[in-house]
């Protein structure tokens, strides 16, 4: 439900700004979203002993001379009790700057830890296939197989050992 709430927020927030504003105020709500992630600030965000006032005065605190223009949006999230959504406003943003940068990120997971150049050659790959500019992290995990997860993209590829196996028995059991 955050999601999509915030998916307004952020559409009437990049319509009809420039590109430099857009990343303006993402950057500075990202600045405020690390806040998030200690508990008596969020303790703070959703008391209601607490005036929305005092609240968006705190947020604003955190940053260096804000201009006028996010004032007013911590304003409105605060007026409107959403100063929650500001996380997820974060991750709205940055998917929005992807796509208006044709810049993504994305993330390989293997069991195992893949060279440099392996991971490259994948990125490139991805890159000339879908037009666009990517970059690609690892995640080495219990993943048997490999798995590239593109999701500014809405993008899953994947390659298991154990779905192989099972399809080669079952071709050799329908050519039996």
């Amino acid at each position: 439900m955050n999601d999509l709430v915030a998916k307004r927020y952020v559409k009437a927030l990049v319509q009809d700004r420039d590109s430099k504003s857009i990343e303006y105020v993402y950057e500075q709500l990202k600045i405020i979203s690390q806040a998030f992630h200690l508990e008596k600030f969020v303790s703070i965000i959703y008391s209601s002993e607490i005036k929305t006032s005092k609240k968006v005065d705190l947020i604003v605190s955190f940053l260096k001379k804000p201009k006028k223009e996010l004032e007013n949006l911590l304003k409105l999230l605060g007026t409107n009790k959403r100063l929650n959504l500001i996380p997820d406003l974060v991750k709205e943003l940055d998917a929005k700057i992807s796509i208006m940068n044709n810049s993504h990120l994305g993330i390989v997971y293997t069991n195992i830890k893949l060279t440099k150049k392996h991971l490259s050659s994948i990125e490139k790959q991805f890159s000339e296939k879908f037009e666009v500019n990517l970059s690609l992290s690892q995640n080495v995990c219990d993943y048997d197989g490999i798995k590239v997860d593109i999701d500014s993209l809405g993008i899953e590829i994947s390659f298991s050992k154990d779905r192989l196996k099972t399809q080669m028995i079952d071709h050799i059991l329908k050519a039996v």
